[in-house]
């Protein structure tokens, strides 16, 4: 982005006199007043943390403006400040100007799983074809949505958005916000039931997407979810379906799989054999979402298949890595939800090693009442005849552990551990591992199984 002070002023209806200020040049906005860059406008949130208390930070850091909550103490009096009712609704409403301004195709993806290797997918088919922006990380709510707009481009021609959502009403907010001309609903699942009660309600929520889609724009979704198919006949844009049933507009008729990668073909292009280098025929379903986007921008096959081939993942998704000493690692350590994790389970279970399959599993948050069910159901994807070890960290996962050790005989496989016990996790784990051996991580972001696998990749002395 490139605008004067004077501009953005107006955008977000500035409250102080700003004369002086108005021909400074900002570049980009952020609200890490560690992570910004020169030419930035700083956004003092309030959370945990008061964003004000980083005003200094920020300047030191490249800062050249910022906003200000209206009677905030200690505004500073020799700096470009923009004195705003709410900070974080001022990046919104920046974020929205910006927006109108640019004026790019706006592709709008949220699902209970998928979202983000769908919106990698996604992106690298168009790419070749189209400037295209896409969520960078996790930057998929009502903070990380307006920041991923207002760092494109002013020759942005296409921008793929990530949203999330844990309560009703997000992404109602996030579409009016962005008014998608494309809209995609990757699945549901069981994620952030807590806040929901059931797949009815998620399904319900997760509809929200279309709330500001555009009049001419299109809602992709899972055919193969009658929860879905139900409340399809709401709206008045057009649809079109993917899945594995026949029904679908894009569905397969052909899949084989392996350790690394996944192909199949589609009956709607039978003569192209797409490639995923990654794990998973689950991953599939979200490169036949991303595929029928792609369609609608009328991008042939064969390009879709090269794009899909040679992709990349962000980071710690199905993610393999080399361990210190030399063992294969699955990193999925960013989210987690029951659908996800017996998946990636079960594909997990069928690769090929010399050594022994380790699962290291943390909590699945945010599932509320379900939660001890819902974490002991998982056993159902780990076959003691496949699974060598099995080590477990979080409150929650005591009742995989009890499952485990009751119905499967797993007494001496299973490992245990509560979460303020991560670091004795981390030491055994350690000390068993052998070269031979593949190992997967997966748990919810906020149990931190990143730091297991740093510790997996660090060379002993």
């Amino acid at each position: 982005m490139k605008m004067q002070l004077a501009e953005i002023a107006r955008a977000v209806s500035a409250e102080n006199d700003y004369q002086r200020w108005q021909n400074v040049e900002v570049t980009s906005v952020a609200f890490d007043s560690r992570r910004l860059t020169n030419g930035a406008l700083f956004v003092p949130l309030e959370a945990a943390n008061d964003g004000h208390d980083y005003i200094g930070n920020a300047q030191q850091n490249g800062a050249v403006a910022a906003f200000w909550k209206l009677g905030h103490p200690g505004k500073p009096t020799d700096f470009p400040i923009l004195e705003v009712r709410d900070p974080l609704q001022a990046l919104q409403a920046l974020a929205k100007y910006y927006l109108n301004k640019v004026d790019p195709k706006v592709i709008a993806i949220t699902g209970s799983d998928g979202k983000t290797t769908t919106k990698d997918m996604t992106a690298a088919i168009l790419a070749p074809h189209t400037n295209v922006v896409k969520t960078h990380g996790n930057f998929n709510n009502g903070i990380g949505v307006p920041i991923t707009l207002l760092n494109m481009s002013t020759n942005t021609e296409t921008v793929v958005l990530e949203m999330g959502m844990d309560r009703p009403g997000q992404l109602d907010f996030l579409s009016r916000l962005v008014e998608p001309d494309i809209a995609l609903i990757t699945m549901i699942g069981e994620a952030h039931i807590e806040f929901f009660g059931s797949r009815a309600k998620i399904a319900d929520a997760k509809m929200e997407i279309t709330n500001g889609l555009k009049e001419d724009g299109v809602l992709i979704y899972n055919g193969d979810e009658p929860l879905l198919r139900e409340r399809v006949s709401q709206i008045d844009q057009q649809t079109l379906t993917f899945g594995h049933q026949p029904t679908n507009d894009v569905y397969p008729t052909a899949i084989t799989t392996d350790s690394r990668q996944v192909d199949f073909k589609l009956k709607q292009f039978p003569e192209v054999q797409f490639h995923l280098p990654m794990l998973g025929t689950y991953n599939v379903n979200n490169a036949m979402a991303a595929i029928s986007i792609g369609r609608l921008f009328h991008v042939q096959p064969q390009q879709m298949q090269t794009a899909l081939a040679q992709m990349q993942l962000t980071k710690n998704r199905t993610q393999w890595v080399t361990g210190a000493c030399g063992e294969q690692i699955l990193s999925d350590v960013y989210n987690a939800n029951p659908t996800a994790m017996l998946a990636v389970l079960r594909a997990f279970s069928v690769v090929p090693t010399k050594g022994r399959h380790i699962v290291v599993l943390g909590d699945m948050l945010e599932l509320g009442e379900q939660a001890a069910k819902l974490h002991a159901d998982i056993a159902a994807a780990i076959d003691p005849n496949l699974i060598d070890e099995v080590y477990l960290l979080g409150e929650q996962m005591q009742h995989l552990a009890k499952r485990l050790t009751t119905e499967t005989k797993m007494t001496k496989q299973v490992h245990y551990y509560p979460l303020a016990q991560k670091a004795k996790l981390i030491q055994a784990l350690v000390a068993d591992v052998t070269a031979d051996d593949v190992i997967l991580l997966k748990a919810s972001n906020g149990i931190h199984l990143d730091q297991v696998l740093r510790a997996l990749q660090k060379p002993t002395a």
